[in-house]
């Protein structure tokens, strides 16, 4: 995701976009990890040039659902995703007369919506990302400010939206990262996109979002606010110790979770997320944070297991969208404190949850 809305490098230049990350000295050893916990995910993915951890992290998430339920393993479309997305996003700003945002970012529950509403594809029913404007990865360098050019044109008379807007859009949409189909034959049968999401095997009302702030009250859903989550959807709001709870929780019990949050800081280039010696994460200090902008929300990837470093320290082990990067070929390895300062929000499934953490949530329903 980027922090503004047009002019800024993209997504693998994006590392630097998605926060001040950090080198470790060349010289410096690499740290060593044992595995505590390891739950099974599939490939590593590059979003490349273009802003959409959100979307790579979040497919992921559920890939590693249906492989969790089913032993099977699929490799979804980042680009179908993007193209309806992209989509809902413009008919949200024009709807809102202007009075919205058009991004290039988003959150766990952009890809929830789409599978809902639109359904799913595979990978290869479209065009591999990036091969329609000239490179072999997504690249949005050309594609977003055509973009947020066509959508602009629409709300110009400031009176009604142009005629026909929609088309318009969505030309720019599918010349640079393909056409939705509308049908297509996988492993010998042909599917919808909403046929082929019904046949994945999973229940799209099981996944929730969970987040700390003290400026909600706690027990109780409230909508964060955050630039990329124009969708406007709530997050359950409870104490800091009780997120990290339920994050180690579901790991345990061999379930993978979304997460969104901020990379700024040290969160390194070779793979290591820490914080500074001296900083002590407090429920007190994320909301500091959060209130002066020092914490922002401007990146989306997926926990996937725990293990300690060789002062048995905690730590996270955590798949990237920047490729096989890294001193740990696209994990990243996140402390424990630096999880709990830098958490926006956890996305999983809701049957990972203790009990009486769903009985609440459903009891203050939103």
């Amino acid at each position: 995701m980027r922090r503004t809305l047009l002019g800024m490098v993209l997504a693998f230049i994006a590392i630097t976009a998605f926060g001040q990350t950090t080198e470790r000295a060349a010289d410096a050893p690499k740290p060593q990890f044992t595995t505590v916990k390891e739950n099974p995910i599939t490939s590593v993915k590059n979003q490349h040039r273009s802003g959409t951890c959100w979307d790579f992290a979040t497919l992921g998430f559920f890939e590693s659902e249906i492989l969790r339920r089913t032993g099977r393993t699929y490799d979804l479309c980042e680009m179908f995703v993007v193209n309806k997305d992209y989509m809902d996003c413009a008919t949200h700003y024009v709807r809102m007369h202007g009075y919205s945002q058009i991004t290039e970012g988003g959150s766990a529950d952009d890809v929830l919506e789409v599978l809902q509403r639109h359904g799913i594809c595979p990978e290869e029913a479209m065009p591999a990302p990036g091969s329609l404007v000239g490179d072999t990865l997504a690249n949005f360098k050309t594609f977003i400010p055509k973009l947020e050019e066509a959508i602009r044109r629409a709300v110009k008379d400031e009176k009604h939206p142009a005629d026909h807007w929609q088309d318009s859009v969505q030309e720019v949409i599918d010349q640079h990262v393909g056409q939705c189909p509308e049908t297509f034959i996988y492993e010998g049968k042909t599917y919808t996109p909403q046929s082929f999401a019904q046949s994945l095997g999973l229940d799209w009302n099981d996944y929730v979002s969970l987040t700390s702030y003290t400026h909600h009250p706690f027990d109780a859903w409230f909508i964060i606010e955050a630039p990329y989550k124009w969708r406007l959807k709530p997050s359950y709001n409870i104490p800091l110790e009780s997120l990290l709870n339920v994050l180690d929780r579901a790991l345990e019990a061999g379930y993978c979770v979304a997460w969104g949050g901020d990379v700024s800081g040290d969160f390194t280039r070779t793979g290591l997320a820490t914080l500074p010696d001296g900083i002590v994460p407090t429920q007190q200090l994320r909301q500091e944070q959060w209130n002066d902008w020092t914490f922002t929300y401007d990146h989306v990837m997926l926990i996937y297991g725990m293990a300690k470093d060789g002062q048995g320290k905690p730590y996270y082990m955590v798949k990237n969208s920047w490729g096989r990067s890294g001193d740990y070929q696209g994990t990243w390895y996140m402390s424990r404190d630096y999880m709990a300062l830098n958490t926006t929000y956890l996305f999983l499934n809701r049957q990972a949850l203790p009990k009486p953490l769903n009985k609440a949530m459903e009891k203050h329903r939103f």
